[in-house]
């Protein structure tokens, strides 16, 4: 599902709906609004059953009494259990006032018995670990639907606060929260179903969004042009090691099959294993010092098969010629424990124990930890995974939600490599080459042939489907 671009955290959500009532829309309807949207959700994927709604005694309670009251309109039969009166004057408490339906307890016995438990317990802003007395009721439940997160999800982060209690649908308003696609956070809330409940424009302050939904709302891939040739759509030189060249081979199947003009493997070691693979593969054993006295090989890809020792002293001879620089794999295991030496990268790709070594433990916010990272080394950092950040230095950062789990295999991150070097080679700014990349890369093993059966060789087909469909669209 293709969602807007911008995310906003719990406290971002609060003051867009704030400024909602200054702007002629007040709280009482976008509360009904939520209300419907969510009842709407649950018509269309469950037949009448019956339903059990928990609320609690904020705004997410009084979406929930607006759930309970629309779903028995339809003749659906609904009970409802409150964990805490709504403040008096509150909306919560006005949509509380209109509920005439039956109550039932706030038991673990309660949602046991019912075929659908709606949660309307608490929100993404809740700033404590869930009680396990609630905990207890939401895991009886066989099947829940949650309203905004599932209860005890921390909506800035995915982290689960207690023992949450996992949701076949999620129904969230206005704008997702970095929880929703961060883990755990993604996997708990099941199905998402995002409502539009009538925000007023200019509630929400776009400038002042930093974080993003990954998708191509945030970048352009470069286009060709009719005077184009090889040179200028740019060469990218992928230092090989012999000994692992099947790494650089996967990179530079990415950086090719992506667009970049002319590629060169410089090989340190023996190029003999190189030359005789890929016809379209050119081979380079010259020194480095001397292969970079070409100006136009500006971008480089560091890393990849090339070994410790000879990624750490590859790099900084990189750094100093002021290239464009892609640092994966070794060129990371070179700097672990020193992260300062990969100041001058352009942009690096680590998964989460690379990053630990050189950052330290990701900890509960990978957000977070990769923003600080990115500002530490003054470089892009996409720190991998199924929820993929990519952060820039100043800030902005995007979640990546769209790869498949048979991207776990042997390879596939060289190709990502390849694929975000070779659009930093066609001149895309380092954040959006990094981001484009890696939605690509989940795109093409989305596409690829043999589906769960992957391997990282099948993923330039799937690479040359996605840029086709991406085209297309």
């Amino acid at each position: 599902m293709r969602f807007p671009p911008e995310l906003l955290t719990p406290e971002e959500m609060a003051a867009v709906d704030a400024r909602a009532p200054g702007l002629g829309v007040p709280g009482v309807t976008l509360m009904e609004n939520a209300g419907r949207a969510v009842a709407r959700a649950i018509r269309r994927r469950f037949p009448p059953c019956r339903t059990l709604v928990l609320c609690g005694p904020g705004n997410n309670g009084g979406d929930g009494f607006v759930v309970a009251r629309l779903l028995q309109q339809e003749g659906w039969p609904v009970r409802l259990a409150c964990l805490g009166a709504p403040k008096a004057g509150t909306d919560a408490a006005a949509m509380a006032a209109s509920w005439r339906g039956p109550a039932a307890p706030f038991t673990a016995e309660e949602a046991a018995r019912a075929d659908l438990v709606v949660d309307a317990v608490f929100g993404a802003g809740l700033s404590r670990d869930l009680d396990p007395e609630i905990s207890e009721v939401l895991t009886a439940a066989r099947r829940i639907v949650a309203v905004d997160v599932p209860s005890g999800l921390d909506g800035a982060t995915g982290a689960a606060r207690g023992a949450v209690a996992r949701a076949v649908l999620t129904v969230t308003f206005h704008r997702l929260k970095p929880g929703h696609l961060l883990l755990p956070g993604r996997a708990l809330c099941g199905e998402l179903d995002l409502a539009d409940i009538g925000m007023p424009a200019g509630a929400m302050l776009r400038d002042q969004v930093k974080t993003f939904v990954n998708g191509p709302d945030l970048w352009t891939l470069p286009q060709l042009s009719m005077a184009g040739q090889k040179y200028t759509r740019g060469m990218l030189s992928v230092l090989a090691g012999s000994e692992m060249a099947g790494a650089a081979r996967m990179a530079a199947m990415g950086g090719r099959r992506v667009g970049a003009g002319l590629l060169t493997m410089v090989v340190q070691g023996d190029g003999d294993v190189l030359r005789a693979t890929e016809p379209g593969l050119i081979v380079s054993e010259a020194p480095l010092h001397e292969l970079l006295q070409d100006q136009r090989r500006k971008t480089w890809l560091c890393g990849p098969g090339l070994g410790l020792e000879r990624a750490r002293l590859a790099l900084p001879e990189l750094i100093a010629a002021g290239r464009r620089i892609v640092a994966d794999a070794d060129a990371l295991g070179a700097c672990a424990g020193a992260p300062e030496k990969l100041r001058g990268v352009s942009i690096i790709t680590p998964h989460g124990g690379e990053f630990s070594k050189l950052f330290g433990p990701v900890g509960d916010c990978k957000l977070a930890a990769a923003r600080a990272a990115a500002a530490r080394i003054d470089a892009v950092v996409v720190l991998k995974g199924a929820d993929t950040v990519i952060a820039a230095p100043d800030g902005r950062a995007a979640i990546n939600h769209n790869a498949p789990p048979s991207l776990a295999t042997a390879g596939s991150g060289d190709v990502l490599a390849g694929i975000i070097a070779g659009l930093l080679t066609q001149e895309m700014e380092p954040w959006a080459a990094a981001a484009a990349g890696v939605w690509l890369h989940g795109e093409a093993a989305n596409r690829a042939p043999h589906g769960a059966a992957l391997i990282a060789e099948d993923l330039p087909e799937g690479l040359v489907r996605a840029l086709a469909a991406l085209t297309v669209g």
